[in-house]
């Protein structure tokens, strides 16, 4: 009883501070533009607090679209430790943080979300803390109990991410240009191109070593860099070495066996499966080539190849035709042939009569 006349306190509380913030009587509390100040004071407090690197946020998929969120909880605990970005609110500063969220929401700023999945996934001992997929929730009030709120305007773009969208055509255009290179810039990125390859794939078996050892003889998963291949991540995210807290049941010891006795047998049919040294030389050799035909092939080089090419063919041709009207010439003009050629029309004739 206690806790639903807290509730309908609150809920008074919050509706009171909304219709004090968003809907005031302009004739009798204060003029038009007083109250356009209001919103942009809150609109700059969005923009502040968005920006604010202290809170906790995460983006996911709402209704097909990528929206950064955040919890209430966490939206709460942040204002607690930063009180001085309530200054922004001027007038409304003494505001407790239900009503400021409410008054967030009452001018589109904001919008209460909830999880899509609402149920515990197999292996896993309770839901996730940030899901990836968000819904509306038909309750447009603050809550800090598993409750979830996105941006919904959009944030003003820094100035290197302009830059940087501005560099992906120029980035197309060199990589298409990398055939006419000099020698040396294409070994430069050749190297660094296969330095990278080489240092991520290197992180990806390591990484897959570390769990599989830590699945089979603790019982743990640890994955170290988590967010690596994440879709949706920010770059710190991204590069965070150590993983969170392992939420899932652990193996039982038969499949922890199971599994081990397979990558044994693995690695001992890759190991007698394994190409001798003619056949590493051979690859080596053949790939080799290929990089070689990649690396010195030269435009003024291709233009000489393919004008000699056309002077050999015509050169050929030329030949050809002249062996052809010569032959013929000096057929025409032996006497020799021309009696061959008679002698064999005549004993054609003979065999005719003789079988009559």
């Amino acid at each position: 009883m206690k806790k639903a006349g807290a509730e309908k306190k609150r809920a008074r509380r919050s509706s009171a501070a909304v219709k004090t913030a968003a809907g005031r009587d302009p004739a009798t509390d204060t003029p038009p533009r007083k109250q356009g100040n209001k919103k942009d004071v809150f609109q700059l407090f969005a923009e502040k607090v968005r920006d604010h690197k202290d809170l906790v946020s995460r983006w996911a998929v709402l209704q097909e679209t990528r929206v950064e969120y955040f919890r209430g909880k966490d939206f709460v605990s942040f204002l607690k430790n930063h009180p001085e970005l309530k200054d922004i609110l001027e007038s409304d500063r003494h505001l407790e943080v239900d009503d400021v969220v409410n008054v967030l929401l009452s001018k589109n700023l904001l919008v209460r979300c909830d999880r899509v999945v609402k149920t515990v996934r197999p292996g896993k001992r309770k839901l996730s803390t940030w899901p990836a997929h968000l819904e509306i929730f038909p309750e447009q009030e603050f809550s800090d109990n598993d409750a979830f709120f996105a941006w919904t305007f959009v944030n003003k773009r820094p100035l290197w991410q302009t830059l940087l969208s501005l560099s992906w055509p120029v980035l197309t255009l060199a990589i298409c240009l990398f055939p006419v290179y000099p020698h040396q810039a294409k070994l430069l990125i050749l190297y660094s191109c296969a330095g990278v390859l080489l240092l991520i794939l290197c992180l990806l078996l390591v990484r897959a070593l570390i769990f599989g050892a830590s699945w089979i003889l603790l019982g743990k998963r640890i994955w170290i860099f988590p967010n690596i291949l994440a879709e949706e991540a920010t770059l710190r995210e991204l590069f965070r070495f150590w993983p969170q807290k392992d939420e899932e049941e652990k193996p039982k010891l038969t499949a922890r066996l199971f599994y081990a006795i397979v990558a044994v047998l693995a690695i001992l049919l890759l190991r007698h499966h394994a190409p001798d040294e003619a056949a590493r030389a051979r690859y080596q050799k053949r790939v080799s080539n290929i990089i070689d035909d990649v690396l010195e092939w030269d435009p003024r080089l291709a233009l000489s190849g393919m004008m000699d090419s056309m002077q050999s063919e015509v050169n050929g041709t030329e030949t050809n035709n002249n062996v052809t009207d010569g032959g013929g010439s000096e057929k025409a003009a032996s006497p020799d042939y021309v009696e061959h050629e008679h002698d064999e029309s005549t004993e054609d004739k003979d065999l005719y009569d003789e079988k009559i």
